[in-house]
């Protein structure tokens, strides 16, 4: 049976080494393990393989505290000590960087680590099983690993457990959003819209589970609203926005006030600058920019979303701001028709970034470029893009939002030359 050293990390689940010269990925895998393996599956370039055992375990792992763990595929990262998940994490992404844009930088200071590695998810989202099982898919399947509370969630799943198990038949997923202690909203996603025998046993978990105090169905564009599902998110210390659960906030709300700031540093919104906020959602940097004095021009495509962000600006009396829903299509023609040059633009896409995006932005010459990303592959391509141009990235901020998982948010900000 094949041995194999784990030398290193992708962005994704899976340690690397090789066997007689070929790459070989390992999900499960630790730095400086030492696995007997198996070969599952042979791909262009590299095999993928699963531990048959571990023969010498790497400095840095660790047994999972997760019960569920090596089978639920929710904690990809989580057999590995957190001060190597950041060590791991940050040396992706300045390798990514300087393969894709040739820069330079020091891994040991672009990462700010999480305050906790444990119950930091606002929001948590489930899979719907036969009689109303909840839980993960087990990592490379469609299998479900049942389970009853969640290490990394800040969230009750009484609540959702009690909703599924009424409406099993009818539910793909359930999302627990969190306020706080005292109050969270679920989102059912359901395989068709909903009507009175759902919303019926909605209300009943809503009487039954007082801290649930709102749940919206969902089922591809239509919404159905059962109780109060509107939730209150502090952006920044003493600002809070206002929007309904199910559309998009970040997970780890002390990070994300990390963020705010940090893009607020990187764009520099002042009383005389105009900015363009894309995928703007409820507001998230456009109403800090607009507290600071900015003319804020929103954009998002979820129609919710930029009325979320208008009555937020309006609750908190910005005026200097105006809130737009287009598609990401329509993104792209709106930016080469624009007329007046903005100060800075601020875009935090999809993790399938922005191509589209890059050449209309350019065009415009904003003085500041300010780019939020969970997807470091396609961030750097998209930034090469940009830096083709009278374009060069002078900051670069990276944050442990998801510990536990391979994943990363990165701010980055690109000046005009």
């Amino acid at each position: 049976m094949p041995q194999l050293e784990i030398t290193g990390m992708t962005f994704g689940p899976y340690g690397v080494g090789r066997i007689d010269g070929k790459s070989v990925m390992v999900p499960n895998a630790a730095p400086g393990d030492l696995l007997e393996v198996s070969i599952e599956s042979e791909r262009r370039g590299y095999s993928i393989a699963r531990i048959d055992r571990v023969v010498t375990p790497g400095a840095a792992r660790r047994p999972p505290p997760c019960e569920f763990l090596p089978r639920c595929g929710g904690c990809d990262w989580q057999q590995i000590s957190y001060a190597e998940q950041l060590r791991r994490k940050a040396e992706i992404v300045a390798r990514e960087f300087n393969r894709t844009l040739g820069l330079e930088l020091d891994p040991a200071i672009i990462l700010e680590p999480a305050p906790s590695e444990f119950a930091y998810r606002s929001r948590v989202r489930l899979k719907v099983g036969r009689g109303g099982a909840l839980g993960f898919h087990e990592l490379g399947t469609n299998q479900l690993v049942e389970i009853d509370h969640c290490l990394v969630a800040d969230c009750d799943l009484r609540g959702a457990a009690h909703l599924a198990s009424l409406l099993s038949r009818d539910l793909s997923e359930i999302e627990v959003v969190r306020e706080s202690e005292r109050r969270q909203v679920l989102v059912g996603y359901l395989k068709r819209p909903a009507g009175p025998a759902q919303i019926q046993r909605a209300q009943r978990v809503l009487e039954a589970a007082k801290s649930t105090t709102g749940i919206v169905f969902r089922a591809g564009d239509r919404r159905e609203l059962v109780g109060d599902a509107e939730i209150e998110i502090e952006v920044e210390p003493g600002v809070a926005l206002r929007s309904d659960a199910d559309l998009f906030s970040q997970v780890n709300r002390p990070q994300n006030q990390k963020l705010v700031a940090t893009a607020m540093e990187m764009a520099a919104p002042t009383a005389s600058s105009a900015m363009i906020d894309l995928f703007c959602g409820a507001g998230n940097f456009s109403i800090p920019a607009a507290r600071r004095g900015a003319r804020v021009t929103g954009v998002d495509s979820q129609a919710a979303a930029v009325v979320a962000a208008a009555r937020n600006a309006q609750r908190l009396g910005l005026a200097g701001t105006q809130f737009v829903a287009m598609s990401a299509r329509e993104l792209a023609a709106f930016l080469h028709r624009a007329h007046s040059r903005p100060d800075s633009i601020i875009l935090d896409p999809p993790r399938t970034g922005a191509a589209e995006l890059m050449e209309p932005i350019a065009r415009l010459r904003p003085a500041r470029v300010v780019y939020v990303s969970c997807d470091v592959t396609t961030l750097a391509r998209d930034l090469r893009m940009l830096c083709a141009g009278d374009y060069r990235i002078d900051r670069v901020r990276a944050f442990d939002f998801f510990p536990n998982t391979h994943h990363i948010e990165i701010a980055t900000s690109a000046v005009l030359t």
